[in-house]
């Protein structure tokens, strides 16, 4: 049965909530945990009261998907989830994660990280009263459209976790947010983390100036165009664009090889200039463009990335940083990152577990996203505070 709370005058029915981090992303499930235990105590956080299941003191829930020795799994769920709201939280790119076939440990793909989220959908059976999946990196995300005979992972994977009963579906800065279009009528958000990483840029940059004398927004593709114009348009910058010119007569890894990033736009030089994107792969993208934009005579090169991936190792940007071709490189907690990240004074961890229970909450009282979403307001009041502290900051200085 649903709690019966009093929040201000209004009353609101509230289904116990549990979280299930998968394995690899227990220390997000962790930090998800914390905040939203704080509001259980919290008497300023009324909106966001919510309440645990069978422990009053954790909102945390065990599971577990042992293997046998073929490598073949199953899923296992040790605490009631009847009339539960489950949250999964699942993080497909943790390569970190290892389980033994015949005496070798393998890697955990995305393909094993998504078959055990199914398996475990499927031992919670139809108990729980909703089950919602938070997958910040998009299973096959990136092949999100057919070119010729290929197939599409990203829809078939959405359809199949609605069927076995999922109820809502949030990711982060999915590569192509219509693939909700394979699901229409199904709950699907694309959340992006535009004033997380705002956020983090000025607490550790606080010398940077948002004024479009002094600062640029720059897109890496069209494909990104839309995210950055928002962004552009939200710190009153301009904004530039590169476009990749490809080779389409030869076919490298799956896909068309880069001749060139050309540039459109105003000129960089002496400006500060911010470049942000969903996916760092391999990099080499980035630091072409860094390496362009450099050349051009930007003052200082920020690049951010929802997910930063570094498939090809953190090498190549230590060179491109001593040679002083960006300032500092952003990236999310929302996927695994390399241990040795935290050794790089040009990396910076943007924290966004605060973001994913502030979502968990809002949808357990079934409320409007749209704020969260929207995030117009929490960016205008940053900079505000950012522009009064260099204010205040420069008259000290004067005194």
């Amino acid at each position: 049965m649903p709690f019966d709370i009093k929040v201000g005058a209004a009353r609101e029915m509230v289904r116990p909530l549990a979280l299930l981090p998968m394995r690899g992303f227990e220390a997000m499930g962790q930090r998800v945990n914390e905040y939203l235990l704080r509001w259980t105590t919290d008497p300023e956080s009324d909106t966001l009261l919510t309440f645990p299941g069978f422990d009053k003191n954790s909102f945390l829930i065990e599971a577990q998907c042992p293997r046998f020795g073929t490598g073949e799994a199953k899923g296992m769920i040790r605490s009631s989830v009847r009339g539960y709201d489950l949250y999964i939280l699942c993080d497909v790119t943790n390569y970190s994660v290892t389980y033994p076939m015949y005496g070798i440990q393998s890697h955990m793909s995305p393909d094993d990280h998504f078959s055990d989220l199914k398996r475990l959908i499927a031992a919670a059976g139809n108990k729980p009263h909703r089950i919602n999946v938070i997958m910040p990196f998009l299973y096959e995300g990136r092949q999100h459209r057919r070119n010729g005979r290929e197939s599409l992972d990203c829809a078939i994977a959405i359809q199949e976790l609605y069927s076995l009963g999922v109820d809502n579906i949030i990711t982060f800065d999915a590569h192509d947010p219509r693939v909700v279009n394979a699901a229409p009528l199904s709950n699907f958000e694309s959340v992006q983390p535009i004033y997380q990483i705002l956020k983090a840029l000025l607490k550790v940059r606080p010398n940077m100036i948002i004024d479009k004398e002094k600062a640029m927004i720059i897109s890496p593709d069209e494909g990104a165009a839309p995210r950055n114009i928002y962004f552009s348009t939200m710190l009153g910058l301009d904004m530039g664009l590169f476009y990749k010119r490809r080779d389409y007569s030869v076919i490298v890894n799956g896909r068309n090889p880069i001749v060139a990033h050309e540039y459109l736009g105003d000129s960089v030089k002496g400006k500060d200039v911010i470049v942000p994107d969903d996916i760092l792969s391999t990099g080499d993208s980035m630091l072409d463009l860094a390496r362009e934009l450099t050349q051009r005579g930007a003052n200082r090169v920020f690049l951010a990335a929802t997910f930063a991936l570094f498939t090809q190792g953190l090498e190549a940007f230590d060179k491109a940083y001593e040679e002083g071709l960006f300032e500092l490189v952003l990236g999310t907690n929302l996927t695994y990152l390399n241990p040795e990240l935290a050794s790089r004074p040009w990396f910076q961890v943007v924290d966004v577990s605060k973001y994913i229970a502030l979502l968990i909450a809002t949808l357990n009282h079934d409320a409007s996203l749209s704020r969260l979403l929207s995030p117009d307001d929490r960016i205008t009041r940053l900079l505000e505070r950012h522009r009064a502290r260099q204010q205040l900051e420069g008259q000290l200085k004067i005194q």
